[in-house]
């Protein structure tokens, strides 16, 4: 099979939230990203997860399709995420954008930057 031309889309989003709970509770958000990534039939091969001393976290998913990441920041109300899956079998674009907007709704935030890169 030929891969495809297009490498993926890696999306990066700075958002901003009032639900400062969500932005402190790692376990949740893992919770829910791994029932997402399940539903896109994205296969998770690696997590690691830190637990800063203000319960701020950081993520990185590492997937068979490449990865996802996020970093929380409760003090500024702001949270950076990022999600890239490859191309090489299958188009992912839909599955890339899907995945950005579902989070962004869990954090029930808006969007401060995005920037969508087609590798």
């Amino acid at each position: 099979m030929k891969p495809l031309s297009s490498k993926g889309l890696h999306i990066l989003l700075t958002l901003e939230t009032e639900s400062e709970d969500l932005l402190l509770d790692s376990s949740k958000f893992l919770e829910f990203t791994k029932e997402i990534l399940k539903i896109q039939d994205v296969e998770i091969v690696g997590i690691t997860n830190h637990i800063f001393d203000n319960q701020s976290f950081t993520a990185a998913i590492c997937l068979k399709e490449s990865h996802l990441c996020i970093h929380t920041w409760p003090e500024y109300k702001q949270l950076t995420f990022d999600v890239f899956l490859c191309n090489y079998t299958q188009d992912n674009t839909s599955k890339v954008e899907r995945i950005a907007d579902d989070v962004i709704k869990y954090f029930k935030a808006i969007t401060i930057q995005e920037h969508k890169i087609n590798r």
